[in-house]
């Protein structure tokens, strides 16, 4: 009868073994895979160099006290550097006489109106696609689909024909020059991906779900509440974001129908700086600017982040 201590040590002895021949395996590794996990690294790294090169230029340019007309050299770090670009940004008047709060303050009305009216319509419509039949439903997801495919340009001339007609009441206004009718079109542009994207996760999620809510006495519309609200979080976070992001960047329509400079947005704005040929732009002060335009996307982007991806990952593959 073999010993407790011989037993005990022959898996120990086995482990060292199997240790030692992973050990020889590992370095032993062909060198083509080597050779291949250095040149996947080194693409990478050309990828990762070619994404911040614009940011670091433009964080450089915006920091520069010159406030060059024609940027041609880079410096990291440029002599100098100050923050007196963002100072001017902020406190001094812009083109046609508009502060940055201003302009601030109209691409928050329009993009948080945007984004609240698109998540409104848009979970409504989806969650009837997805769970109720009726006629013209599948042509309705297509002509989602196609217009989808369209640029938001495409829709600018009826848009500004159609808004051009309705007076807003107790003036003489047209809506399309209030930013309202800017929000209209807008949203307008908005609903069809917002519409899709939610179908497809509301697709994702078992109908016994709500069946076994309204057994316990909930009606249709509290199941919808209660059951389907909380569960596609994360495909509203996504709405919301792209909704917020489409009306803050957007510069097109907005161009094209506010006549008043007290209603000029943030992309306005900075287009405003853009001299003739670009020859007389203060690049410093059109740097600060973008970076400043980019905040409220990135400080909403890491606030939405624990949703977005699911919300991304599962919306994209039902439907």
């Amino acid at each position: 009868m073999p010993s407790s201590d011989a037993v005990l040590g022959q898996p120990a002895s086995v482990a060292l073994e199997s240790s030692r021949t992973t050990a020889l395996t590992a370095r032993r590794k062909p060198w083509g895979m080597l050779l291949e996990d250095i040149a996947v690294h080194l693409i990478l790294l050309f990828v990762l160099a070619t994404v911040l090169f614009p940011i670091v230029w433009i964080v450089s340019m915006a920091i520069d006290p010159r406030n060059i007309s024609r940027p041609t050299t880079l410096n990291l770090i440029p002599p100098g550097a100050s923050l007196d670009a963002f100072r001017r940004v902020l406190t001094e008047p812009h083109a046609n006489n508009v502060m940055f709060t201003t302009m601030l303050r109209n691409s928050l009305v329009v993009s948080v109106g945007v984004s609240v009216v698109v998540v409104i319509f848009s979970v409504s419509a989806a969650y009837a696609f997805a769970r109720f039949r009726f006629p013209g439903r599948k042509w309705g997801l297509f002509l989602f689909i196609a217009v989808l495919m369209l640029p938001s340009v495409a829709t600018l001339a009826p848009l500004f024909v159609l808004l051009n007609q309705i007076k807003v009441p107790f003036t003489d206004e047209n809506l399309r020059t209030t930013l309202m009718g800017v929000g209209i079109a807008y949203t307008s542009g908005a609903l069809p991906f917002a519409i899709w994207n939610l179908r497809g996760y509301i697709d994702t999620l078992p109908r016994e779900l709500e069946e076994s809510a309204m057994v316990d006495g909930a009606t249709p519309h509290r199941a919808f509440i209660d059951v389907v609200l909380p569960l596609i979080l994360p495909a509203i976070a996504i709405t919301v974001l792209f909704g917020f992001m489409a009306a803050w960047t957007e510069f097109v329509l907005a161009w094209t129908f506010l006549t008043d400079p007290k209603r000029f947005t943030l992309a306005m704005g900075l287009n405003s700086m853009v001299g003739q040929y670009s020859s007389n732009t203060p690049w410093s002060d059109f740097a600060a600017m973008a970076i400043l335009i980019t905040i409220p996307i990135v400080v909403l982007f890491f606030a939405l982040q624990r949703w977005i991806v699911s919300g991304l990952a599962v919306g994209a593959v039902k439907g």
